[in-house]
């Protein structure tokens, strides 16, 4: 992997780290519903404005189909089952169950045949938990039946993303990431526009709900998906879901930053693990000198 492909990881990362605490604004006054359904929506207009500046065309209807179960794994089964879950847990809970999306995606590519289970891999998937681990300071939530079950809920989401990688390594290599991502969270809108529907009377649109939601779709979703799939185009899926790691290193660092949590020496342990983990995974080497590019 080259420095310019680890550098974005790490940008993504750190506006994805931001998504789990705007859940927690969003998903109580608007419903996991309705903010998934919004999210799309937005992102589906944000990623159609892109097309028409850059003139790119839609994909053809015979894509559309294949789209269409990317977006059920990558995006309305995700978001859904977060949001849901946002309603219940920390935002913290959610970003470390949240980093198991790299080990589905790895055990995924390998059922695939897409890459080889290597030890190396393996060991960057333990590393990545310990790291979370200790960099995430969990506080004392009381074991109840909605825990669990919203617990189940993240890591059926990140198993989602995770084998959903496998699928859109895939679509990038067959469709132009811009129509194809477009094209997604359209397909996630038209999917969601009826539980949306149903559940839109008892939203309570508050100002910083709706601020919330327009960045999750606008900024979180829409740009950072096309973001996405243009780096998956060029490194494996498995080091794409990677960047699940560092996820939680960044909503820390918000934390202390913008919310006035505690930052810690105690903490960089942690951090130190996640991005080696990260390393491990991606086969990102600093000190190897990268090969030119064509």
């Amino acid at each position: 992997m080259q420095t310019r492909h680890f550098i974005q990881l790490i940008a993504m990362s750190a506006l994805w780290g931001a998504s789990f605490p705007l859940l927690r604004i969003a998903s109580p006054a608007l419903g996991p519903w309705v903010v998934a359904g919004l999210r799309c929506t937005l992102a589906a207009a944000v990623l159609a404005v892109l097309m028409h500046m850059l003139r790119d065309r839609w994909p053809a209807r015979t894509a559309w189909p294949r789209l269409a179960l990317l977006s059920l794994l990558t995006v309305v089964i995700p978001f859904v089952l977060f949001n849901w879950a946002a309603l219940i847990l920390p935002s913290g809970y959610s970003a470390v169950l949240n980093a198991t999306a790299p080990l589905f995606g790895v055990l995924g590519a390998a059922v695939a045949g897409e890459e080889k289970l290597t030890s190396k891999r393996l060991l960057g998937c333990a590393v990545g938990f310990a790291g979370v681990a200790l960099l995430v300071q969990l506080g004392p939530v009381a074991v109840t039946t909605q825990v669990v079950l919203a617990a189940l809920a993240c890591t059926a989401a990140s198993a989602s993303y995770g084998f959903g990688a496998i699928l859109m390594k895939r679509a990038t290599l067959a469709y132009a990431p811009l129509p194809a991502s477009a094209a997604v969270h359209v397909a996630a809108t038209l999917i969601l526009l009826l539980p949306m529907g149903i559940a839109a009377p008892a939203a309570n649109l508050t100002t910083a709900a709706v601020i919330a939601v327009t960045v999750l779709g606008t900024i979180t979703s829409g740009f950072m998906y096309w973001i996405s799939m243009r780096l998956m185009r060029e490194i494996p899926a498995s080091a794409a879901t990677s960047a699940a790691f560092m996820i939680p290193l960044f909503g820390v660092t918000w934390g202390g930053l913008f919310l006035g949590e505690a930052v810690t020496a105690s903490m960089l342990p942690g951090c130190v693990l996640v991005l080696a983990a990260t390393a491990l995974i991606t086969g990102f080497n600093p000190f190897r000198a990268s090969p030119p590019e064509a």
